[in-house]
C-alpha cells in the first residue's frame, strides 16, 4: 500500500512540475516594470498619457498557452497586443492607415522586438483589424479609457463595440505623419 501511495504522489508531483500558473485577468496591479534590453535594445517601460503614435503593426499568434509579460495566459484568438514600454495592461485604439478601420485592444505582453515595429497584435486583432493576410501595416496607436463594458470584454478576449472608421482627412494627415516620421528615422541612421 505504501508503494501505491508513493507512486500515486510522485506521479502528483510531475504533475505539477508540467503546469504553468497563469496570472489571472485583470486590470489591477497596472504593471510598469523595469528597463529591459532585447537584441542590444534597452526599453524604458513607463506610463506615457497621450500616448499617440504612428509606425508599422505586425502580428503574433503562435504561442498559445504561453504566459504573457502581464503573467496572464495568451491567447491567439483574443483581441490583445504586445507593446514595448505601454504599462501593462494599456486599452488602446488601433486604426489602419490604409482602411481607417479601427479597433480597442488591451496590450498585455511586452514586444515586439523587430525594427521598426510599434505594436504587436494578437492574431484575432490582427484578423478584426483586416491586416492578418499581408502580415503588417502601417497604424495608429492611440492610448485610450474605454468604458467597463469594453474593458470587460477584452478582459474575456472578446472584441469590445465598434469603433468608428477614421474620416479620410484624419487618415491622410496621419499617413503624412508616418512619411515625416519615415523620413526622420532613415535621417537618423
Amino acid at each position: 500500500m505504501r508503494a501505491i501511495t508513493t507512486g500515486i504522489a510522485a506521479a502528483l508531483l510531475l504533475m505539477g512540475c508540467g503546469t504553468t500558473r497563469y496570472r489571472p485577468v485583470s486590470d489591477l496591479p497596472v504593471r510598469i516594470g523595469p528597463p529591459y534590453t532585447v537584441r542590444g535594445v534597452t526599453y524604458a517601460p513607463a506610463a506615457q498619457p497621450g500616448y499617440d503614435m504612428v509606425g508599422q503593426a505586425g502580428w503574433y499568434g503562435n504561442e498559445s498557452g504561453n504566459r504573457t509579460a502581464n503573467g496572464e495566459r495568451f491567447r491567439p484568438k483574443g483581441i490583445s497586443a504586445a507593446h514595448p514600454t505601454l504599462p501593462l495592461p494599456t486599452y488602446v485604439e488601433v486604426t489602419a492607415l490604409d482602411t481607417g478601420r479601427t479597433i480597442l485592444l488591451r496590450v498585455n505582453d511586452r514586444g515586439p522586438f523587430a525594427r521598426g515595429r510599434i505594436i504587436d497584435l494578437s492574431r484575432g486583432a490582427a484578423q478584426l483589424l483586416g491586416v492578418r493576410v499581408q502580415g503588417h501595416a502601417a497604424v495608429r496607436v492611440r492610448q485610450v479609457d474605454p468604458p467597463e463594458r469594453d474593458r470587460e470584454r477584452l478582459r474575456r478576449g472578446k472584441s469590445a463595440a465598434d469603433r468608428p472608421d477614421t474620416a479620410p482627412a484624419t487618415l491622410a494627415a496621419l499617413r503624412a505623419r508616418l512619411a515625416a516620421a519615415s523620413r526622420q528615422a532613415v535621417s537618423d541612421r
